[in-house]
């Protein structure tokens, strides 16, 4: 590990993954990790933000780290554990938390959606959020984190944390830096082209889940929204065509040419609905033997999860203990 920069990711657990967090984020850690000293969490503090079913929360932690695994994350070469088994990212947060300034949270793009949602029911952690996703980088004296367009105003948040407690302080926290990939796909609801494809969004046909089964993925891709025009091609106007046939390159591995030649001789949507869900069941398949393998093969994932966690958290409890010296209190 000598030399290599670090790297800290991760994925809240708050339903099942799905084909837009492997495109958009799982596959570029697999296919990079022999590159960093990589870092991925299974943020499941985050997820007690939003109203949750605790039995669900538990099943789909774990569900969540079978899948990175099945995705491809090796855990001789990556560092895999779940946040909450490490005390150190609350207590890090707090002691973030008494010097961010209010405004600071208040002005977070993503806070003043989800409190939309929320209504009365929004919770101090949903406000306090991004000092905890702070904590959770700065913890690990993190070099670069994998960041998409929605999470830019987080990580400078956590960047500006860092500088101040610097500033006032002393140098104790390194200051991270994006890790932008010009090929992270950015999929969209199967339902809407001009949304995100999100755990969140209320019907299961905006998304194709990494364990839906052949059957599932056929019936989502054969009721997808389209649009009106017969010819098929990568075009901004059109949401819809923009999206399926993106997903369809990224999956088949082809150029934006090939794709559009290959459309060229399809009758419509029809033949085209086809091709893309065969292109979604030959790479969700091994994902899917893998992951059922992990899971069947007792005391395995729990092992993973326990070497992670030590490794993880003896990081961690280090930057901890230049925090407290540096902010003055006592140790025995």
């Amino acid at each position: 590990m000598q030399g290599r920069r670090r790297v800290l990711s991760g994925v809240q657990p708050t339903g099942s993954l799905h084909i837009g967090n492997y495109l958009g984020a799982i596959r570029n850690w697999v296919e990079s990790q022999s590159e960093y000293d990589n870092f991925f969490c299974v943020v499941d503090l985050h997820a007690l933000t939003v109203p949750h079913d605790r039995e669900a929360l538990k099943d789909n932690t774990r569900n969540t780290a079978a899948l990175y695994l099945a995705c491809g994350i090796d855990p001789e070469v990556s560092t895999i554990f779940i946040q909450s088994h490490i005390p150190a990212h609350a207590e890090l947060a707090w002691l973030l938390n008494c010097i961010t300034p209010l405004n600071w949270l208040e002005r977070m793009i993503q806070f003043k959606e989800k409190a939309l949602k929320q209504g009365e029911n929004v919770g101090v952690g949903l406000l306090d959020y991004p000092v905890l996703m702070a904590a959770d980088i700065l913890l690990y004296d993190t070099d670069r984190v994998p960041v998409g367009e929605d999470q830019k105003q987080h990580l400078e948040l956590t960047r500006d944390i860092a500088r101040r407690f610097n500033d006032q302080f002393g140098d104790t926290l390194k200051i991270p830096e994006p890790l932008i990939r010009a090929e992270g796909a950015r999929v969209m609801s199967l339902q809407d082209g001009t949304m995100k494809m999100s755990k969140s969004d209320p019907t299961e046909m905006s998304r194709i889940h990494l364990l839906d089964d052949p059957d599932t993925i056929h019936k989502k891709i054969k009721r997808c929204k389209t649009d009106a025009i017969r010819e098929l091609a990568f075009d901004p106007d059109r949401p819809e065509a923009m999206n399926l046939l993106t997903l369809y390159q990224v999956l088949s591995n082809k150029t934006k040419e090939t794709v559009e030649q290959e459309c060229s001789q399809m009758r419509g949507w029809g033949d085209f609905k086809t091709a893309l869900t065969e292109v979604i069941i030959d790479n969700l398949l091994p994902i899917q033997q893998k992951y059922y393998k992990v899971i069947a093969e007792p005391g395995y994932l729990d092992q993973v999860l326990r070497s992670g966690t030590e490794k993880a958290a003896a990081v961690a409890n280090e930057t901890l203990r230049r925090v407290k010296q540096a902010l003055g209190l006592y140790s025995l």
